[in-house]
């Protein structure tokens, strides 16, 4: 308790002054309590209840604390957030200590500030000299200006000024990205509208929810974090993602699709609920908006009248391009209506920009509502309804008749019946209709003129600024390190390296889609992450379905297609799978049609990070009955697999593979083999039937090179097994090896509850683990029960355990359990 009493020191500084007041929400009050008192966590108030004495220290503090308030307010004092001393964990209005995962003070409701990530333990180091990347140096003054301060500085500059500023934190991600690789194309394309956005916004206090944010590196620029932008996706350093612990200008974590609607209408119903002023914004693109549940969250929003704010960036790209789309021909009807800027667009986007400012302006809307009272009040009800449904076709045919080829279409019908104000399409690459555009939306919710959510729908192009990247055709969507430095001839590689396993499973699909015309690619617009794009070159869009980023879709698509007699493939990243399970639960496994899952990117996935790990698959998947999987060891064993697959047509089965290249030094099939469901096969037999090490997966070579060591430094025979199967498992062969053997170590890249879980209850069932008889030691090695950050793939496996010196000291540990005495 004295540790809640003990509070900190208040602070002599304030934040940079906008707006003082709406800094501080309405409050509750318990029963008995002035309302003017702010109220205590639960806890807290029934401590203090217990203790008079501390409760009037309490009640003290907050005495000094709105003295101290007032104070500074009158004060209007304006420094420098390097003077906040702990600003991110101490309120600079009222000295009161956030909780570790607070962004609002528990006081005053006043937004956590500074730079540092919710839950951080220590102040942000000072700014450092940016380190060099490959692009040639450039003067960049404005954003030297911003230090590692955030985004006050911005909301000051004129638009000049922002022009300036969005040019050199394009240069900034193009040299950070030139050292540490990673997406690139979707950030150059948002640079004006990052700029603009924390121009108009009160940023971290109105949040931005980027939906994927793959394209958040000028965010980051901009938000504290340019003295570390060139530790983007290494090791220790900053996300390729939105990030919640990483910043508090990270408002929401991101990495999938089609979420940030969805958060976004919940940060702004949470601010109304608590009667905090402020905005939310929703930045969608990419092809997000063909998700699902970004319909979804726009339906909820319409019909509460949330007034939030939906940017749909539209790049005329649905993530990765398709070969036979070419591009221009973005997956999708929605996605041909919300189709990219052209020339021929470009004149009309100037007229649309200028349509914009009017249809927002005050004095637009406040007409509009003069027109709107007048009809309620001098016409009947349906008539008044035909006046306003006649206000929403109005706008859209003056924006959209005598302006061919602006790309205006009948889209702002489509949003505005789900209950948004469209407005648009603008340049989102013209940073003076940004500005004032996003400007009189603002103005126009905070004097209450609109009562509904706005949807801004802006043209940019992908890779904008940056001339290969607008002439590639997947427009530089993501890069290796050195991107743009010419290969010298000693620099290239003498021998090829082994390929990628998705290209070995695109090159096997292609050899079954030759032998068997049923066999049909679905992807969810990742045709070259899933290798589908092999399958799409040799056999066209008859054979392949790319449906856009919706995997729910995709999922019961396939069932249908299984349903209807094809043999269908259905590639999605393991994490992506994530996003379809009701549809595997119910659409496929419970009719048990044939649709054969392939889940690239299963188990850590290096410099991606957690949102992109495929660590639970095995997990979920594997509690589905009648359900089959497989995991492949190696790049022979996956095209035997691939091959099985497509010889399955009675019941649904997965086949999961680890992100990498294969090996590279195994002879590869000349004709694939069938794999028996349910049988595994000894890699390497012990001599003595101390240990056995049952591996599934792509840890097999780990297990091998642990079993080496340990024979040779330690004088232990493993006998090494490679499951093949989790389901149906080989229990044959987990009874040999727990009857033959005095311990049992089981291997998978999954989290708890997949392989392991299903081995234990094979053993259960035998009575192996009874304890009567000969017993068997069982040990498991599974990923950690946390989440692991992104990192070189090398240093992911350390973190998590999974590599052949943790497997020797696993065995040696279960050796002196059981008795064994070792060597070395």
């Amino acid at each position: 308790m004295s540790a809640v009493l003990e509070q900190v020191p208040l602070t002599l500084a304030t934040r940079p002054t906008r707006e003082f007041s709406k800094w501080a929400p309405a409050v509750r009050a318990r029963p008995g309590m002035r309302a003017t008192e702010p109220d205590f966590d639960h806890k807290i108030s029934v401590g203090l209840a217990l203790i008079p004495a501390g409760l009037a220290v309490a009640s003290r503090r907050r005495r000094e604390c709105r003295r101290h308030r007032l104070a500074m307010a009158s004060a209007q004092t304006n420094l420098a957030n390097d003077t906040l001393k702990g600003a991110a964990k101490v309120c600079s209005e009222c000295g009161n200590v956030f909780a570790e995962d607070s962004l609002f003070c528990r006081m005053c409701g006043t937004p956590r500030s500074g730079t540092l990530g919710v839950g951080a333990k220590k102040a942000a180091p000072k700014a450092e000299e940016p380190k060099k990347g490959h692009f040639p140096p450039k003067p960049t003054p404005l954003l030297d200006s911003l230090g590692d301060e955030g985004t006050q500085r911005i909301r000051s500059m004129s638009v000049p000024e922002l022009k300036q500023l969005a040019d050199e934190v394009r240069w900034q991600v193009l040299d950070a990205v030139s050292v540490t690789g990673g997406h690139l194309g979707a950030g150059l394309g948002v640079v004006e509208l990052t700029v603009a956005l924390h121009h108009t916004y009160d940023t971290p206090r109105d949040e931005i929810c980027w939906d994927v944010a793959h394209q958040c590196q000028p965010h980051k620029v901009l938000t504290g974090r340019r003295s570390r932008i060139y530790t983007l996706r290494q090791g220790g350093g900053l996300s390729g993602f939105a990030k919640r612990k990483e910043s508090v200008y990270d408002a929401f974590g991101a990495g999938h699709s089609s979420t940030s609607i969805s958060a976004a209408v919940g940060f702004q119903t949470a601010k109304d609920r608590l009667g905090r002023s402020g905005h939310s914004i929703a930045v969608i693109g990419d092809g997000a908006i063909t998700g699902g549940m970004a319909w979804e969250a726009m339906n909820h929003a319409g019909g509460m009248g949330s007034k939030m704010v939906v940017v749909l960036n539209d790049n005329g790209q649905v993530s990765l391009p398709t070969f036979y789309n070419k591009v221009q021909q973005p997956v999708g009807a929605l996605s041909e209506t919300l189709a990219g800027t052209t020339t021929t667009e470009t004149r009309g986007l100037n007229i649309q920009g200028n349509i914009a400012k009017l249809e927002t302006s005050s004095a637009f809307q406040s007409a509009r509502q003069l027109a709107k009272n007048a009809t309620k009040s001098l016409l009947p009800d349906q008539l008044s309804k035909a006046a306003a449904k006649l206000d929403e076709y109005t706008r859209d045919f003056v924006k959209t008749v005598p302006f061919q080829g602006s790309g205006s279409g009948s889209q702002g019908e489509l949003f505005e019946q789900l209950g948004f104000y469209y407005v648009g399409p603008i340049d989102g690459h013209d940073m003076e209709t940004l500005v004032q555009v996003l400007e009189n939306i603002r103005n126009d919710h905070e004097s209450g003129l609109l009562q509904k959510p706005v949807f801004l729908h802006i043209k940019t192009k992908k890779g904008y600024g940056y001339e290969p990247a607008q002439q590639a055709s997947d427009k530089l969507h993501a890069v290796m390190p050195k991107f743009n430095v010419p290969k010298k001839p000693e620099d290239v590689p003498q021998k090829p390296k082994p390929p990628p396993l998705t290209k070995v499973f695109g090159d096997q699909l292609v050899r079954e889609g030759e032998r068997d015309e049923k066999v049909v690619a679905i992807t969810a617009a990742m045709p070259g992450g899933t290798g589908i794009g092999i399958f799409e070159k040799r056999f066209g869009p008859d054979r392949t379905f790319d449906v856009g980023i919706a995997e729910q879709h995709a999922v019961t698509f396939a069932a249908g297609l299984a349903a209807g007699g094809l043999k269908p493939f259905c590639a999605i990243y393991s994490t992506f799978l994530q996003r379809g399970y009701d549809q595997l639960v119910h659409d496929v496994a419970l009719q048990k049609l044939p649709v054969r899952f392939i889940l690239d990117r299963a188990g850590l996935v290096g410099a991606d990070g957690a949102t992109h790990c495929g660590a639970f698959d095995l997990s979920f998947i594997g509690c589905i009955p009648e359900m089959m999987i497989a995991a492949s060891a190696d790049e022979a064993e996956l095209i035997h697999m691939v091959h099985t697959l497509a010889q399955i047509d009675d019941a649904p089965t997965a086949l999961r593979f680890p992100r990498g290249s294969a090996y590279g030094d195994l002879e590869m099939p000349s004709e694939p083999r069938f794999l028996e469901p349910g049988k595994g096969r000894i890699a390497r037999e012990g001599r003595d039937g101390t240990l056995a090490i049952l591996s599934v997966g792509g840890r097999l070579r780990e297990a091998l090179k642990a079993a080496e060591e340990l024979e040779e430094k330690h004088g232990i025979s493993a006998t090494v097994a490679d499951a093949r199967w989790v389901k149906p498992l080989d229990k044959k062969l987990v009874g040999w090896l727990a009857a033959d053997h005095k311990a049992v170590i089981t291997i998978e890249e999954n989290a708890i509850g997949g392989f392991s879980a299903q081995v234990q209850q094979v053993l259960l069932d035998g009575g192996y683990l009874d304890g009567l008889g000969t017993p068997v030691a069982l040990r498991s090695m599974v990923l950690p029960d946390r989440w692991i950050d992104h990192n070189t793939p090398e240093l992911q496996y350390d973190d998590a355990h999974l590599n052949a010196k943790n497997i020797v000291q696993k065995a040696l540990a279960v050796m002196k359990r059981v008795g064994v005495k070792v060597t070395g």
